[in-house]
């Protein structure tokens, strides 16, 4: 039995935790003023999805090597 692969791609993986976030709230899940933590994930993720990996670890790299 083969478990499953979670995804290396920091984009998908905050876009996954959004989107149950965001299903439990359908859900009556009430996070009160943590709500924005929500709105976080979903900047987060948007921005490393479409910065993509590499670039990133480019950018990155380049910040602390100084």
């Amino acid at each position: 039995m083969e478990f499953m692969k979670i995804t290396k791609n920091i984009g998908m993986l905050l876009l996954g935790v959004y989107l149950i976030i965001d299903g439990l709230l359908g859900f009556g899940l009430n996070l009160g003023p943590a709500i924005f933590l929500l709105y976080l994930v979903a900047l987060a993720s948007g921005i490393f999805i479409l910065v993509g990996k590499s670039q990133l670890r480019s950018v990155l790299g380049q910040c602390f090597q100084k």
